[in-house]
């Protein structure tokens, strides 16, 4: 099977046709990432490891991660070990994971979509668990995320621009606030089509906006120089 790169990485991973493959949602959530090496990492929804050798890139002390499926984990498992990166991974939902700690960082890519009838749902059950929030939606992800979140701990998240209102709404009713955001277009002036978010528990802090990227310019991508979370 041929190994695909993760940009801005020395690391490749194997992503078998059936499953959800990284994208650039991938990249630019694993490089607006800032963890520290005493960080304790929790990815939700591993997939095939690719935000998981993002985060190893910054030295963490550990990772960790969940997927719905034995196989998507084993290939994750696969690919992480190929990397010479160690990770404690599990099959379990969000909603149902019990781990003996508490994370100082947790991120997620989450499912997007907020689609009713099952016949608009992706036949593919990797696809489909990926895409649409029947599966994990707002509320389950931002209740979780306060439950597994250590105190001083940060959420890393994107999600599409449209949805920034609920998004904030939801994060405020688990006591989650922004201190990092970052928007995201596809092309200069054209509307925003995503949102890269930090949170942390508690407002004391004011919110930094990043630059802006443009998906058409990959100079963008790169990370900032900047305060951390």
């Amino acid at each position: 099977m041929k190994r695909d790169y993760l940009n801005g990485t020395p690391y490749a991973i194997e992503q078998p046709q059936q499953m959800y493959h990284f994208s650039s949602d991938t990249e630019l959530l694993g490089r607006f990432m800032r963890l520290k090496k005493t960080d304790t990492v929790l990815d939700i929804g591993c997939n095939t490891g690719a935000l998981l050798c993002y985060a190893a890139m910054q030295g963490p002390k550990a990772l960790y991660g969940i997927d719905l499926f034995e196989d998507v984990i084993m290939q994750s498992a696969k690919n992480l070990k190929d990397n010479q990166i160690t990770a404690e991974l599990a099959v379990s939902r969000l909603q149902e994971y019990d781990p003996p700690l508490k994370f100082s960082v947790i991120v997620c890519n989450p499912p997007y979509f907020k689609t009713i009838e099952d016949r608009l749902k992706n036949e593919n059950k990797y696809l489909a668990s990926a895409r649409h929030e029947s599966f994990l939606n707002l509320q389950e992800l931002f209740s979780n995320a306060d439950r597994l979140l250590a105190k001083d701990g940060a959420f890393y998240l994107i999600h599409r621009s449209n949805r920034i209102p609920e998004i904030l709404q939801c994060a405020q009713t688990y006591g989650l606030y922004p201190v990092r955001m970052r928007i995201l277009y596809k092309t200069m002036h054209r509307e925003a089509s995503g949102v890269l978010f930090c949170f942390c528990h508690g407002s004391k802090r004011g919110l930094i906006c990043d630059p802006p990227v443009f998906l058409d310019d990959r100079t963008t991508f790169a990370d900032q120089k900047g305060e951390g979370r």
